[in-house]
Parts: C-alpha cells; structure tokens; sequence
C-alpha cells in the first residue's frame, strides 16, 4: 500500500520501495517483536493451561518472525520488480473500482472529522475511553468463567449401577436392555459393554457395568440435537423412563484423554477423623442432598457404598492351631476355591495354556457349600473348612479409596444448562462450608484439580503480556510516555472479544471465558496495538518534521487508514471458519474463533477512531514533561569577557 501510494505520487518502483521502506520498517518490526514478546510469559507457566498457551505461542511467534523477515526482504524486492503505476481500469470493473474508491473516500473522510472531533475534545474523548473500561469491567464480572470446554469426541460413556449385592448374572441381563436403548438413539453406531466394572470407581462389582458408545462420523449427525451433547441429553431421558431396574446414565469423556474418567466435575470427601466406612457415606449423602439443591448444579451422585450384604468368614485361629492347620493354607484354599489361584502354564498343540483352579460354580453357591471343601494338616490329614471357618452376614463397602491418605468418597456430576463450570465448583465450595462437620473435608480430583490450580492465571498472563510488550516499546520509541498511546487501546480488543462471546451465549450456553478465550484475548494485545503502531509511528514522524500535534495525527490516521483496515479485515475474515467451526475440536475453535473475530472487529472500528485520542493526550503530556525537565544552560564566556 505504501509503495503504490509513492507510485502514484510518481516515483518509480525502486525509489518508492525504498521510500517506503523507510517509512514502514519500524512498524513492521516493532508488531514482530510485539507479537513475540507477548508470549514471553507463558513459557514459565506450569500445568495443563501452561501447555495450551506455550503450544500456541510457539506456533504464533515462528509464524510471526518468518512474516516479518520475509516483509522486510522479499516483499520489497517483489514490490519493486512487480509494482507499476497502474491504468484506470475500464469496463464493469473499472466502473466498481471507481465507485468503491469514492465511497471509501468519503469514509475515510467521515473518519477523519470523527478522530478529529475526538482528538480536539479531549473531554469527550476521555468519556467514550472511560465508557469502554467500565464495558470491560461489567462484561468481566458478568461473564462466566470455565476451563477447558468439552468436545464432541465421537464417543460417549455410560455407567450402569444395579441395586448393592446384585449377581453378575443380573447384571447381564440388565446391561443387554440398557445396550438395547443406546442402539435405538439416533446417531449411534456401536455400543461396547464391560459387565462386572466400573471406569468411574476403577474397580470389579458384580452390579455394575460400563459402557462405550460409538457415534457415528460428524457429517451423518449435523444439528446440535444429533451432537454428543444433544445425545447425551436424550440418552439420559430415555434411560430415566425406560430402565427401571437400576441406575444407568450416559456421560461424555474427559476433555482432555487420561485426565478423569469422564466430563464434569469430580470432588473427594474426605474422612479425617478415621471413623467407620458408614459415617462417610452418611456424610457424602447430606452433601449430595444439599448440592442438588443448588441451580448452578445439574446432577451429583457418589458410587460409594458402605452397606452392601457381604458374607464374613472367620477363621478360628485357636481351632486350626489345635487341628494342626496353617492359618495361610485355610486362607489360600478359601481363595483358590471361592475365587481363583494361578497354578501354571503348559503348551499343547503350538499354544500356550494357563491353569487356574477353581471351584465349580455348583459347589460353592450357598454359605454351607464350605463344608466341602478340605485343607491338610501336618500330619496329611484331610480337615474340612467348616470346621474351621464360620460364616456370619455382614455389610461393608463394595470398594474404598484414600485420598491424601484419608478415606474418601467421590462425588461427580455436572453443570446446570447456562451454568459453568468455575460456578458450579464454587457452589460446591459453598455447600461444603454449610454442611460438612469439622472432622470432613474436600479437595478436587482429575480435571477440576486443574482447573482449580489454574484459576486466575489468564489475567496474570496478560498483564505480563502487556508489561512486556511495553518494554519493547519503550526500548523502541526511547520514551516511557509514547508506549501508552499503543497500549491503551488494547481495551477496545478485550471489551470487543467479551461482548461477542457474550451475545454468542445467546445462541449457545457453550461459550464462556475459557483458557481458548484468553488465549484469543492474549493474542489481542498484538493485534491491538498492530493498528496503533501504523498511526502513531507515522504521527510521530510527521511531528519530528515540524507538524503541529493534531494535524501530524490527523494526516497519520488519514494515510494509515487504508492498510489498517486491508490488515485487519484480511484476519477477521481469515478467523470466520474457526466462528463456524464444527465437528471434532469444534468448541474450543468456536471460543477462541469468536474472541479474535470480535475483539478485532471493535479494536478496529473504534480503536482508529481514539488511537489518534489517545496519542495527542500521551504527547501533550510527555511534550510539557520534556520542557519542563529541559534546562537552559547559559552560553560559555567569550575571550574577550577572559581578557
């Protein structure tokens, strides 16, 4: 733009190349190292979000330096081999480019009065900036917060719980019906079911089951009703007025793979006082009774269970010593027959075969079946077990876990619709402080452990961002008050980034001021004060010539318009597939798209209109404060005054 402006000035090619060479080889550099330096701090942040944000400030800041370095050698050199004065086109096209060109004309000047009325009106300038920072702050507060959205992965999960106690016969059975229904669903491909286990407990229960549901391809499930989220919505209807026989219900996978053991939230209570299994799950009942009270909450539940009908052998130590029986031997013949024992491998046939002994299923159906079987004494007779072992019911935890050492119990649920997840886990908080006792307490697991660990850290990032990039500046321009005139229009790109995800939740409930967001947000401060640079470098340089404050400033914006909109429209519209994106990855593109997409909007249709604003206020300002440190040295005395 620079050299076909000096084209048609009429210099030639080369002469305009390097005119404009010298005119914009400064901004070209000074956005470079911007758009590195504002990256500089996430290299030392640690944990999940520290990863998201350095995977992408190193795809940002490669890009960044290759563009620049070919800006400032193969684009000149292209610019001066390629570029002419260039022929009034004729025809249609001709016809369009001449319309376009005075409609642009006269916007740009309608743009011009508009930075003019706001540069001479430093009052009403001031309001419009103040009006913008109390936007940013109302849409900060009013914006929910969360971590890492869920995607639609191709695959959901289901848990089956069938009542305590129940047969892994019973569980079969149950399991084949709930398979039944999630084959039914519109949009589903495969079901895979593990009867007898739990991925959300990592344990073996005879009434439990989990499921895999393969969806099928994004293309074949368009709609948000045919979405994993649409799914599961429905799969859980279906099942809550379908499957009457026990507790089945579908869930989405972990956002980020081997981080949890599925979406939403997972919370530990913790027993400190060492009491009994039965006092935690009384304890975790109250809590979950007490959070499904809360809105921003959608579901909690807990697979701990403290009362489940067991059977309890004891074995009469006294008996067996008396007998002449090893205590080990009763219990490895109680494991071998009940359960299983390894014995050996053996190959036959080109294979190899594993022994495993154990009793027939016949013979070891009710309490008394014990009786049947015989361990050796040291004197090689054979002594049955029921004379040794004695049956009694009982009840005790299927499964327990220790969470930071201490007995615990998970809780796990979701998110209410409109709710995210930074406020679903601080009713939990809440609920915890009005009803757990003294001797419980809690701490998070899997991804809201990350979660809880990376809160806050968006907003440190970026002011660092900005510190560094005002350093930059300030190195550049070898002031401490012209970097401000840059920088503070980053608030236009930050109210513009929360208001489009703001509007966004309108549409869909998933857009929340997540790490994709200020990501997105972080990358602003770049752009942002790309467009700030073009006008105040060349301000600048029209000031240093002699020209008065207001006009170099208006003359800049007028001269810079063209490319500041070129630049900027070229990426609003570059970001418009990540706005629409869909299929896999879809929500974080969708976040982090619309971010980039309107704060860069806002960040250039008002940011042009108060940089010029907010360069003559930081000129003025720095201008007194260099004539007011500027001393005035009298002149040395003559010879003759000596002589």
């Amino acid at each position: 733009e620079a050299v076909m402006h000096h084209i048609e000035h009429g210099l030639s090619p080369r002469e305009a190349t390097n005119k404009a060479m010298g005119e914009v080889a400064g901004p070209v550099i000074a956005i470079a190292l911007i758009l590195c330096a504002v990256f500089v701090p996430v290299v030392f942040m640690g944990g999940i979000s520290g990863l998201f944000y350095q995977q992408f400030a190193v795809t940002i800041a490669v890009s960044v330096i290759f563009s620049a370095v070919g800006a400032l050698t193969l684009t000149p050199a292209l610019c001066a081999v390629l570029l002419k004065k260039s022929e009034p086109p004729k025809g249609p096209l001709g016809a369009f480019f001449r319309k376009f060109n005075s409609i642009f004309d006269r916007a740009t000047g309608v743009y011009v009065g508009i930075a003019g009325h706001l540069a001479r009106k430093l009052t009403r300038g001031a309001a419009v900036f103040a009006a913008i920072l109390v936007g940013v702050l109302l849409l900060g507060k009013a914006l929910p917060s969360g971590f890492i959205p869920e995607e639609d992965q191709g695959y959901l999960l289901a848990n089956l719980q069938l009542p305590d106690a129940s047969s892994l016969e019973r569980t079969d059975i149950a399991s084949a019906d709930v398979e039944k229904i999630l084959l039914e669903m519109p949009g589903v491909e495969s079901v895979t079911t593990v009867n007898g286990f739990s991925m959300l407990t990592s344990s073996f229960s005879s009434n439990m089951a989990f499921f895999f549901i393969w969806l099928k391809p994004w293309e074949e499930r368009p709609g948000r009703a045919l979405s994993s989220f649409g799914l599961i919505r429905q799969m859980n209807q279906r099942l809550a007025r379908d499957f009457q026989d026990g507790v089945a219900m579908a869930f989405g996978p972990p956002a980020i793979p081997g981080l949890g053991n599925g979406s939403g939230f997972s919370m530990m209570l913790q027993d400190r006082s060492g009491g009994p299994p039965e006092y935690l799950e009384q304890q975790a009942q109250v809590f979950i009774e007490a959070a499904r009270k809360r809105p921003e909450i959608g579901g909690a539940m807990t697979l701990y269970r403290a009362s489940v009908p067991q059977l309890f052998a004891r074995v009469d130590e006294e008996k067996a010593l008396a007998s002449g029986v090893s205590v080990a031997d009763v219990n490895s013949t109680l494991g071998a027959f009940l359960g299983s024992a390894y014995i050996n491998d053996f190959n036959r046939f080109g294979r190899l075969y594993k022994v495993y002994l154990q009793a027939e299923a016949e013979y070891r159906n009710e309490p008394d079946d014990i009786r049947n079987y015989y361990v050796r004494n040291k004197d090689g007779d054979m002594v049955s077990l029921g004379t040794l072992v004695t049956i009694t019911p009982s009840s005790g935890p299927e499964f327990t876990n220790r969470f930071n050492l201490f007995r615990s119990a998970e809780i796990v649920g979701g998110s209410a619709p409109g709710y995210s997840s930074s406020q679903t886990l601080q009713a939990l908080k809440e609920v915890a402080a009005q009803v757990l006792p003294a001797d419980m307490s809690y701490d998070w697991n899997a991804m809201s452990y990350q979660e809880e660990r990376a809160a806050g850290s968006g907003a440190s990032v970026f002011f660092l961002g900005m510190l560094f990039v005002f350093l930059i500046l300030a190195a550049q321009y070898e002031s401490w008050g012209l970097p401000f005139s840059v920088l503070l229009g980053t608030p236009f790109a930050v109210f513009g980034a929360l208001l489009g995800i703001w509007l966004s939740r309108l549409v869909s409930p998933s857009y929340l001021n997540n790490i994709f967001a200020q990501i997105g947000i972080l990358t602003l401060v770049g752009l942002a004060a790309k467009n700030a640079i073009l006008i105040v470098e060349f301000a600048r340089m029209k000031v240093h010539e002699g020209m008065p404050l207001v006009e170099a400033t208006l003359e800049a914006a007028r001269l810079r318009f063209r490319p500041i909109l070129m630049t900027a429209f070229a990426f609003i519209l570059g970001v418009v597939p990540l706005v629409i994106a869909s299929g896999a990855g879809a929500e974080g593109r969708k976040v982090m798209g619309m971010s980039v997409f309107s704060g860069m909007l806002m960040a250039t249709l008002a940011g042009v209109c108060l940089v010029p604003f907010l360069f003559v206020v930081v000129e003025s300002i720095s201008g007194r404060r260099r004539k007011a440190q500027k001393v005035d040295f009298p002149p040395p005395p003559s010879k003759e005054a000596h002589g």
